[in-house]
């Protein structure tokens, strides 16, 4: 669940500039679930999976429209695995670091995962998704240089990005200087690391930082990093997707965590 915001005037400091349209059953349940603003459901059919009725019974519930509209109205969705439903939301807020991490800090350890360029919606929306399923506080990326919040993401995600704080940062640097100077420990995942996934003591506070699918981790985040990470590979490739080893790195978290 998101944490409850400090006031209106300084929880939320961008926003998209233009609403998003939310397509795929999952994802719309997850939007209703987290209250986000619906006005119009829009349907191919009546029918559909257990799934697709749930959809139909929580929109009634919080006295969505419903509409069936012809294959057409999907035209800009051809190319997208819509399942035959989508809605247009409010658009999608962000945070910041800054107003939240005293609300982590009050509550436990926080774990924060920290993005350096990553560009592919796809590992986006599984980050975001691997992120909510282990328990992390809150995801922290670039203004700029970072696949945008959008669609797209929320259907990769499956609706998990309407369950964790995105916290955009205009300067990654300050941000890093402002988690360590309150007590965040900074881990960086580069496979040059001396450290293996399982040596890392995750049991304090930290932030996880995910480097650009190409060129990994910026220099300039490493030489402030406080730790780095890494896990083996055998099998003749250099590195792991970086979704597939943030899953891997958060589940070592929730182990540790879970035997202490």
């Amino acid at each position: 669940m998101l944490p409850v915001p400090l006031n209106k005037t300084t929880h939320q400091i961008f926003i998209m500039k233009k609403s998003s349209i939310v397509y795929g059953i999952h994802p719309l349940i997850e939007a209703i679930q987290a209250n986000k603003k619906i006005k119009t459901l829009f349907l191919q059919k009546e029918k559909g999976s257990s799934a697709y009725k749930k959809l139909i019974q929580i929109s009634r519930k919080k006295n969505i429209k419903i509409q069936i509209v012809p294959q057409h109205q999907f035209f800009k969705l051809k190319n997208k695995n819509h399942q035959g439903v989508f809605a247009e939301i409010d658009p999608i807020k962000t945070f910041s670091i800054k107003h939240l991490l005293p609300l982590f800090l009050q509550k436990k350890n926080p774990i924060l995962i920290i993005l350096d360029r990553i560009t592919d919606v796809r590992n986006f929306g599984s980050i975001i998704r691997t992120s909510v399923c282990a328990g992390a506080d809150a995801i922290i990326i670039p203004h700029k240089s970072n696949a945008m919040i959008g669609s797209d993401t929320i259907k990769t995600s499956s609706g998990a990005v309407f369950k964790i704080p995105i916290c955009r940062e205009q300067n990654i640097i300050n941000t890093i200087k402002f988690l360590i100077n309150h007590g965040i420990k900074i881990i960086s995942a580069i496979e040059t690391s001396p450290h293996d996934w399982y040596t890392v003591d995750f049991s304090g506070p930290f932030a996880l930082i995910l480097g650009n699918e190409e060129k990994g981790i910026s220099q300039k985040y490493l030489e402030i990093s406080c730790e780095t990470v890494k896990i083996p590979s055998i099998g003749g490739i250099s590195s792991l997707n970086v979704s597939v080893a943030c899953g891997i790195l958060l589940y070592e978290v929730f182990r540790q965590r879970k035997l202490n």
